[in-house]
C-alpha cells in the first residue's frame, strides 16, 4: 500500500522538534534538528493509529488506534510500555496536552485531564456539534487557555482557563463557523479562520480584543486545515487544500511620514489620500479589503487537494517554515525574515525516513487526513450522554500502580487511605519545577494489565 494511502494523522509536537506520523500499520517519530537529514527516532508497528500526539521532547505520547477509537492510551515510546489507559462513550476526534493537562475531545464533549495523574478535572458538555474535533491547547502552562467552537453556525471561539477550569471569554470571530484554530506559544493570542478561508483574525485571549486581520485570498474560499505561529509570535503561517501556504507577519503597522508639500506626494500620494476619503461612504466590506494585511511570505507546494500542517521553526539557528502533507511527504523551505516573498525549497523528505523525490500522485479529498477514522468508526460510536468510561484494570493502573508500584507496592496491597496519601502525593506535592518526562527516573513507566 502506497505511503500515501496509509498516513491517518501527522502532527508536530509543542516544542516543533519532532514529527509525528500515524499510519495503518502503527507510528513513527521523526526528529527535526536538523535539514541535511530526516531522522526516525522511534517506529512502531503494532497497530492503525489515528491519532498520536508527543509531549514536547518527552518519552510521553497519547495515541488513538483505529481498532479503538474510543480508547486513549498514555505510552512510554522509549520503554515500549504503556503508562494507562480512558476509554469514552464516543469516538475521540483529537488529543491535546502540555505540562500540566491532556484534553480529549469527543463530537458534543471535551474532558480535561491532570496530565500528572490522568485524574478528569473537568468535563464540558454539550458543545455545539463538532464532527472534526477541531480544538485546541496553550503550550504555556502559565496561560493554559483551550479554545474551541462556541457555535456550528457562525464562528465563536469559546475560550476556557484549563487550570482555573472555567470559561474566561467568547470571541465572536467570523460570520461563518471555524475550521481552525491556534494558539501563540504564550498563549496570550489566538488565531482564527472560518470555513470561508479567505480571512485569518489574530485576537487577544485576555479581553477577545482583535489585534491583526490579514486576508488569505479573494478569488475563491478555501478549507484552511493549519495555523501555526513561530515561537516568537512574530510570523503565523496558514495552509490548506490549496498550493500555496502564507505566512503573515505579525508588527504593527509603520506610519508613513507626512510630506512637506501635496505636490512632492506625485500620483500615489493623491490616491491614498482619495481612498481615505472615500472610507466615509464606501461600503464597510470594501474599506475592510483595504485595511487587511497580506502575506509577508508564501510557498507554492506541488499539489493541490492534500490536507497538510504546517510550522515555522529554527533548525541550525536559521528560521525554517515546514509543511507535512497527507501523501506522506515533508518539505522544508527557508525563509526570509526580511525580505519575504517567494520560500526557497531546501530539502523533501519521504515520511519513511528516506530522502527521495516524490513521484507524482493523483488528488484525493482534503479530508484524507482527519476524516477516514471518524467514518471508518463511525458504527461503532455511540450516541449515549459522553461520560468517561474507565475500564477497572486502567483505573487500577492509573492509580494503585502509578502511585504504588513507584514505592514498591502492588496494586492491590494499599488500603483507601494509603492509596489517598500517594495520590495527594503525586498530585498536589509535584517536583519543584514539575515533573521533567524526559527523564526516565522521574517518570517511570508503568505497563497496564486488562484482563
Amino acid at each position: 500500500m502506497c505511503m500515501r494511502m496509509s498516513i491517518m494523522h501527522i502532527s508536530f509536537n509543542d516544542s516543533l522538534s519532532s514529527l509525528a506520523v500515524g499510519t495503518k500499520t502503527g507510528y513513527r517519530l521523526f526528529s527535526l534538528s536538523s535539514v541535511d537529514n530526516l531522522e526516525q527516532i522511534y517506529e512502531n508497528g503494532s497497530e492503525d493509529i489515528c491519532i498520536v500526539e508527543r509531549l514536547f521532547s518527552s518519552s510521553l505520547v497519547a495515541v488513538v488506534s483505529l481498532t479503538s477509537p474510543r480508547k486513549l492510551k498514555v505510552c512510554h515510546f522509549k520503554k515500549g510500555t504503556e503508562i494507562c489507559n480512558y476509554s469514552y462513550s464516543n469516538t475521540i476526534l483529537a488529543v491535546k496536552l502540555n505540562r500540566a493537562r491532556l484534553v480529549v475531545c469527543l463530537e458534543e464533549s471535551l474532558y480535561i485531564h491532570n496530565i500528572r495523574d490522568m485524574k478528569v478535572l473537568h468535563t464540558i458538555r454539550d458543545t455545539p456539534p463538532n464532527p472534526s474535533g477541531l480544538c485546541t491547547l496553550s503550550i504555556n502552562s502559565d496561560n493554559c487557555f483551550l479554545a474551541y467552537p462556541g457555535s456550528n453556525t457562525i464562528g465563536e471561539v469559546q475560550i476556557f482557563d484549563a487550570i482555573n477550569l472555567h470559561a474566561k471569554t467568547m470571541i465572536p470571530a467570523h460570520d461563518s463557523p471555524l475550521a481552525a484554530l491556534g494558539f501563540s506559544p504564550s498563549g496570550t493570542k489566538v488565531a482564527t479562520a472560518s470555513e470561508k478561508g479567505t480571512v485569518i483574525r489574530v485576537f487577544l485571549v485576555h479581553d477577545g480584543s482583535k489585534l491583526y486581520e490579514f486576508r488569505r485570498g479573494v478569488k475563491r474560499c478555501v478549507s484552511i486545515s493549519s495555523l501555526a505561529f513561530s515561537m516568537d509570535s512574530t510570523f503565523l503561517c496558514c495552509s490548506s487544500n490549496t498550493e500555496t501556504v502564507h505566512v503573515f507577519k505579525l508588527e504593527e503597522p509603520k506610519e508613513v511620514p507626512r510630506q512637506a508639500s501635496e505636490e512632492n506626494q506625485g500620483w500615489m500620494g493623491y490616491l491614498t489620500k482619495a481612498v481615505t476619503a472615500s472610507a466615509n461612504y464606501l461600503p464597510s466590506q470594501v474599506t475592510d479589503v483595504f485595511n487587511q494585511g497580506r502575506a509577508f511570505a508564501s510557498v507554492h507546494l506541488p499539489y493541490q487537494g492534500l490536507r497538510n500542517v504546517c510550522a515555522i521553526t529554527m533548525i541550525q539557528k536559521v528560521l525554517r517554515l515546514l509543511v507535512a502533507s497527507a501523501d506522506g511527504t515533508l518539505y522544508v523551505y527557508n525563509l526570509d525574515t526580511n525580505e519575504g516573498g517567494d520560500c526557497t525549497l531546501l530539502k523533501q523528505y519521504r515520511l519513511d525516513g528516506k530522502p527521495e523525490q516524490v513521484a507524482e500522485l493523483p488528488p484525493v479529498s482534503a479530508a484524507t487526513l482527519t476524516n477516514e477514522h471518524v467514518e471508518t468508526s463511525a458504527a461503532l460510536s455511540s450516541h449515549s450522554s459522553p461520560k468517561p468510561v474507565v475500564n477497572s484494570a486502567a483505573t487500577a493502573g492509573s492509580i494503585n500502580s502509578y502511585a504504588g508500584i513507584l514505592k514498591g507496592c502492588s496494586p492491590g496491597s494499599m488500603s483507601e487511605s494509603e492509596k489517598f496519601h500517594e495520590m495527594a502525593a503525586a498530585t498536589e506535592s509535584p517536583p519543584k519545577g514539575g515533573f521533567r518526562f524526559d527523564d526516565e527516573s522521574e517518570f517511570p513507566p508503568v505497563t497496564q494489565k486488562t484482563e
